[in-house]
């Protein structure tokens, strides 16, 4: 498949469009249309069922090394700008940026090699006669903002760049609150924002995404475990979706890979179209935290050192005095074990996925060219969106075979009974091989027509969307038979 195809069928379809288009757009920054923001959203619950609703507290799940707790947190994209500077962020979270001096154009450091150069497209910026490239800077990705009416320089805060910084500042809340034992786990679903320097690739790299995260607290004397659990089970969750394949892989971060913090990182890759052969673009972290986070928010800053520990960062102040860079909260976000006593900073894995990157790698995954049969028995070619029934934006389409004979009185009763419970989608305009010819690009997995045999013995035909098969089904019993396929 070509990204243009895919990208013109978003817009066809009304899957993604991108934002401001009237006015030129804004490079970064996509909007969903009608049936993107089902697809996304039917992602993001399946997510939230799997990992937090559906999760079972009394059982350990196969690879476990014991039964944990899930809870849910939404916590503002605004926070207190002491937050980023205690995590890093302030201090470090930055790209290398280089420009170009003779065309204006401006690009990340690490993506010279894949850039084309405007003057010269043959041709990689810096390569071309012409070219006058800027030594590399550091730029940083936060968005600023500015809180309340005064607007000075101290009133000045962040766009969150990511939301785990949320679920560790609550993390004393959330114990004080509940009942919740070490392990257990915060889950959260939320948007957002880096000033990427080159958004690109559609919606792979964007300015405003959201994220899927989960910061699961465990003893250190287990992490490893936990830590490898939650790598298999987060690469399981997308293969029982339908990404599977050499498309989708799981690969280790070397040890000169790794973040400052992060004791071990796996990262869940798919190769997206509009990546080169052999290249994969990241799907979702797993990262083994260590005891980083939350001693950092009691703490400070933190920084290694020359034996590899972790320590607060100090700076010289008057009268050689050395004090913390940027002094923690002095909260204590230590946990004491009821049944041993003992007291401990919980370490921390942290499974943190991409709603929108999901989004588009199974948008990819879905989109299939195949022969079927049209109106008159001969072979056309049809494009259809493959995608598994959980996660598709409309589950079925009821069509009465013609607009007569009681067909389409009998057709809206069962399109009400199914709308009930799910997403579903009615149409008696044209032909119907026209009408699953729509569905099939839709993503639609059923298709329910009601005909002459319907007024005869209350049966209706359904048919599936990937095989092409047709069975027939009481009407009464269709939204059951729809609801038992979509959990198969």
């Amino acid at each position: 498949m070509e990204m243009d195809q895919l990208v013109a069928l978003c817009r066809r379809r009304g899957f993604l469009f991108q934002s401001s288009e009237i006015y030129g757009g804004l490079n970064g920054f996509w909007d969903y249309g009608p049936l993107g923001v089902e697809l996304k959203r039917n992602i993001k619950e399946a997510w939230w069922r799997d990992m937090v609703a559906g999760h079972n507290e009394l059982v350990a799940p196969p690879g476990a090394p014991s039964t944990y707790e899930m809870v849910g947190l939404d916590a503002s994209i605004i926070m207190h700008p002491q937050v980023w500077k205690c995590s890093g962020h302030y201090d470090l979270f930055h790209d290398m940026m280089v420009d170009c001096r003779a065309c204006k154009g401006r690009w990340r450091a690490d993506h010279l090699r894949s850039a084309e150069c405007p003057h010269k497209p043959s041709k990689r910026p810096g390569e071309f006669e012409k070219c006058s490239l800027t030594d590399p800077r550091e730029f940083n990705l936060m968005f600023k903002t500015i809180v309340g009416a005064m607007g000075g320089e101290e009133d000045a805060a962040f766009l969150r760049p990511e939301t785990a910084q949320g679920i560790f500042v609550n993390f004393k809340n959330l114990c004080d609150s509940t009942r919740v034992k070490v392990p257990f786990g915060i889950a959260q679903v939320g948007k957002s924002f880096r000033n990427e320097i080159t958004p690109r690739n559609f919606t792979f790299r964007s300015r405003e995404f959201e994220q899927m995260e989960i910061e699961f607290f465990c003893h250190p004397s287990t992490s490893r475990k936990w830590y490898e659990y939650w790598r298999d089970r987060r690469m399981a969750w997308y293969t029982s979706l339908g990404l599977a394949g050499e498309r989708l892989r799981l690969r280790e971060h070397d040890k000169d890979e790794l973040s400052h913090y992060s004791v071990g990182t796996a990262d869940i890759e798919y190769a997206f179209p509009f990546l080169s052969e052999g290249e994969y673009g990241e799907l979702e972290g797993i990262a083994h935290r260590g005891d980083f986070d939350l001693r950092s928010h009691m703490e400070g800053k933190l920084v290694k050192n020359a034996e590899g520990c972790l320590e607060v960062e100090m700076v010289e102040i008057a009268d050689g005095k050395r004090v913390p860079k940027h002094r923690g909260s002095g909260r204590d976000l230590t946990y004491r074990d009821d049944t041993t006593n003992e007291r401990f900073t919980p370490h921390v894995i942290e499974p943190s996925a991409g709603a929108d990157r999901g989004t588009l790698a199974f948008l990819c995954e879905a989109y299939h060219e195949d022969k079927a049969p049209d109106d008159k028995g001969e072979m056309q070619t049809r494009t259809v969106m493959k995608f598994h029934p959980r996660i598709a934006p409309v589950k079925a389409a009821v069509f009465p075979l013609v607009k007569k004979d009681g067909m389409p009185e009998a057709a809206k009763e069962i399109y009400t009974a199914l709308k009930k419970r799910f997403i579903v989608f009615y149409d008696e305009k044209g032909a119907v091989g026209r009408r699953y010819r729509r569905q099939d690009e839709a993503g639609t997995p059923f298709c329910i027509t009601v005909d002459g045999q319907t007024l005869q013995d209350g049966t209706v035909t359904v048919r599936d969307r990937d095989s092409l098969e047709q069975w027939r089904v009481k009407s009464a019993d269709v939204v059951e038979e729809i609801a038992k396929r979509i959990e198969e």
